[in-house]
């Protein structure tokens, strides 16, 4: 059996950031201690901070009741209103907003004031693309699907600033974005998708075409994990997207001589190796 590991699979810079930060307060003994949502999208390592005393924090609504201890900022990034928040409830904050995150951030603010239209490629529910719209005075449109971006128009004709969700599809934003250019808009167009992303997105694109089955690890509110099976799946028929060994031991796999494995970016080192070991001697 040949097992074929993607090199860039598992924790990104942003979520390896996020992560230690909150490890470091927990270390530190100071209580209480909240994310603002789940700080990654993995659920096995929410469930081991929860463990550790570490409370999420759903809404703004819940935010505005505490009376002390430390919120964490989750990778995903804010609003300027939760922080404006934070303050208010005289709260220790701990920002852990992924800088390529707080980049999309400057940007959309800057051409925002500058009197353009912005526009994400994106997830319009993904809390990333929901904390960049809060950067933004006036509206910024979300565009996702083909369909939303050949109906998309303005009343005004003003330039249109477009930027992406980190962990978008890189093919596909290229896509929206030529739909986008064929409108005759004045379009200033900032590839934000991070770098990461995309050599995880091209590696999983080439192992997929190489292998006979192709495993997937990642929470199933991953954004970038759903994009990597959506790709592998494109290439390889016997593609399966699991969370844990356990999602795993529960498939029954076809005869195969090449696996090939991947994970998102908010995957543990430690769960990948699992799965590597377990279809080395198991299948």
């Amino acid at each position: 059996m040949k097992v074929t590991v993607a090199k860039t699979a598992g924790f990104c810079f942003g979520v390896q950031r996020a992560v230690d930060k909150v490890y470091e307060e927990v270390e530190h003994g100071k209580k209480p201690i909240y994310t603002f949502g789940p700080i990654i999208h993995n659920e096995e390592v929410v469930s081991d901070l929860e463990r550790r005393g570490v409370t999420v924090v759903e809404s703004g609504e819940a935010l505005s009741t505490l009376k002390e201890g430390t919120v964490i900022i989750r990778s995903h990034g804010i609003g300027p209103e939760i922080y404006e928040m934070i303050e208010r409830q005289g709260l220790q904050l701990v920002d852990a907003t992924c800088p390529f995150v707080r980049k999309i951030h400057r940007i959309v603010r800057e051409h925002d004031r500058a009197g353009e239209q912005v526009v994400i490629i994106g997830n319009a529910e993904h809390p990333e693309v929901q904390g960049i719209r809060g950067w933004c005075k006036n509206r910024a449109m979300v565009i996702e699907t083909e369909k939303e971006a050949r109906g998309f128009w303005l009343e005004n004709e003003k330039p249109v600033c477009v930027v992406s969700q980190t962990t978008f599809n890189y093919n596909k934003f290229k896509n929206l974005v030529e739909i986008l250019a064929k409108k005759g808009y004045d379009i200033n167009v900032i590839n934000t998708i991070c770098s990461a992303t995309e050599e995880r997105q091209t590696e999983a694109r080439q192992i997929s075409q190489e292998v006979d089955a192709m495993i997937v690890i990642g929470g199933r509110h991953s954004s970038n994990t759903q994009k990597l099976f959506d790709i592998c799946n494109s290439n390889c028929k016997n593609t399966y997207y699991i969370q844990t060994l356990d999602d795993l031991e529960r498939y029954s796999f076809p005869p195969v001589g090449c696996v090939g494995i991947t994970a998102g970016a908010s995957t543990p080192n430690h769960l990948i190796k699992e799965v590597q070991e377990y279809v080395r001697d198991e299948l």
